[in-house]
């Protein structure tokens, strides 16, 4: 391609976004060049510390409880509260706990704290998602969540990399830098980050002109968690992220264990997970480009077989670089998977419910981060890695038949949802009693419709700062996930 078509790429890329999308673009990014604990914390537990690697899943899975238990009651303060006090308060609390977990060294002690930063971090991400569904325009939403992914998953290349030559010379170091890190993420947001919650019968921040997303919210009820949980399409979408998300997570659990049990060091594993990071920064943005009108439901259960492929993959792993082409393999799954997953999303959620949807979605991420560990850590002490492995492949097709049902009735049986603040509905009942006009099953002109994370199925994505110091979890927020 020649360079100036790759230069008027890029610049559609990233133009007419709001200013204040590409301030809180940068915390994330700034979150996550210093987001190490998540990443290196099985490690640390089990090669610097001497611990087993059923106390290691015990630990990421106590880290994934306390960010299913905030998920959720974030997603409620995201909507009452606001976002920005949210965020605010995510991640200062995130900061001191994570400069805790540092300096304690009883095995009860690690635990509890564990599960205090796994609730503070993932507090963040429901708001992040949602302010970025309220100051950015419906027609660029999966755009923004693409970019802000690729900020995550920046960041993560160069922290991975940096902190497996660090924690060479300590670990604390990597506690205390990933604290002032989310410190300097917590000032950003304080100092250029506004409020963006719409008032009630009010435009967002990225509605323009009042319409779409005002539009609608002055139609909506009062949406509750009943009504989310009632939305079956869109709970159909959050199991199938769960399955997706159990299979990302073991990347920073079994994944340096197994790397750790056969000799391999902090290192190998920070050079070896740094590529699912560059990989991600290399061609997401341009990978987004090319899939996003496209039906998403063949695309999904590619990126399902992938990912599980990818795990399966490890169990002919045994150097660095053969780690490396696995993580390569699963890495293109959740490239394919994850902007798209969180536009759908903030598509399905009515207005002023997006805390309550979004928090729902990262539930998903956090309940992997918490039975993830448990399984992963439990199979390979009993059964070996390469149970583990094998299992995972089995998940991955799983999820990719999941998808393909979930598609197949999209297709055949459109119904009333929420307006998620678009001009055309989702085909999703979300039990706010809206009618909007559905066209599933394939994208519409001017929308991306491409999949990520784990559903934009029949529907016309992230960070890894999973919030405010690893996303889960990468989620990814994990996850690694979001901002």
């Amino acid at each position: 391609m020649p360079v100036a078509r790759l230069k008027q790429a890029a610049k559609e890329s990233v133009s007419g976004l709001p200013r204040e999308f590409w301030w809180l673009w940068t915390s994330t990014l700034v979150n996550r060049l210093g987001g190490f604990v998540a990443t290196f914390l099985a490690m640390y537990l089990t090669v610097d510390r001497g611990y087993s690697a059923m106390f290691a899943g015990l630990v990421g899975a106590l880290h994934g409880l306390g960010g299913a238990v905030s998920a959720v009651v974030a997603g409620v303060l995201t909507d009452r509260l606001g976002r920005r006090p949210t965020l605010l308060v995510s991640q200062v609390s995130t900061a001191v706990t994570v400069a805790v977990l540092g300096f304690v060294q009883d095995p009860v002690a690690i635990a509890v704290v564990t599960c205090l930063v796994g609730m503070t971090s993932n507090a963040s991400r429901p708001a992040v998602q949602a302010m970025i569904a309220d100051i950015v325009r419906p027609e660029d939403r999966v755009r923004a969540f693409a970019l802000n992914y690729w900020a995550i998953n920046l960041g993560f290349a160069v922290s991975a990399a940096a902190a497996g030559l660090i924690a060479s010379h300590g670990y604390l170091t990597l506690f205390l830098g990933d604290a002032g890190m989310t410190l300097l993420c917590a000032v950003i947001v304080f100092a250029k980050v506004p409020e963006s919650r719409p008032e009630r019968g009010g435009a967002a921040a990225g509605d323009g002109d009042g319409g779409g997303d005002a539009a609608m919210d002055a139609l909506e009820p009062e949406v509750g968690l009943g009504s989310v949980l009632r939305d079956r399409r869109f709970m159909a979408v959050v199991g199938l992220s769960y399955l997706v998300a159990t299979l990302i997570q073991q990347a920073f659990v079994a994944l340096p264990v197994a790397m750790g049990a056969e000799g391999l060091s902090s290192t190998d594993y920070g050079i070896a997970i740094a590529t699912n990071g560059a990989l991600i920064v290399a061609v997401q943005i341009p990978v987004t480009r090319f899939l996003e009108h496209r039906d998403p439901a063949p695309l999904l259960m590619a990126s399902a077989l992938l990912t599980g492929g990818g795990f399966g993959l490890t169990a002919f792993a045994g150097s660095v670089g053969m780690y490396t082409v696995a993580v390569t393999v699963w890495t293109v799954g959740e490239i394919i998977n994850s902007p798209t997953q969180m536009g759908l999303v903030a598509r399905l959620s009515p207005t002023q419910a997006r805390g309550r949807y979004q928090g729902m979605y990262s539930l998903s991420w956090s309940l992997a981060s918490l039975t993830a560990p448990l399984v992963g850590g439990a199979v390979m002490d009993r059964f070996g890695a390469d149970a583990l492995w094998a299992g995972s492949a089995v998940v991955g097709v799983v999820a990719a038949g999941g998808y393909a049902a979930l598609g197949r009735a999209m297709r055949s049986r459109p119904q009333a949802g929420g307006s998620g603040g678009e001009g055309s509905g989702s085909g999703v009942d979300t039990g706010a009693g809206v009618e909007v006009d559905a066209e599933v099953g394939a994208a519409a002109e001017g929308e991306v419709s491409a999949g990520g994370g784990a559903g934009a199925v029949g529907v016309a994505a992230g960070s890894g700062a999973a919030g405010a110091s690893g996303g889960g979890a990468r989620a990814v927020g994990a996850g690694p996930v979001a901002g």
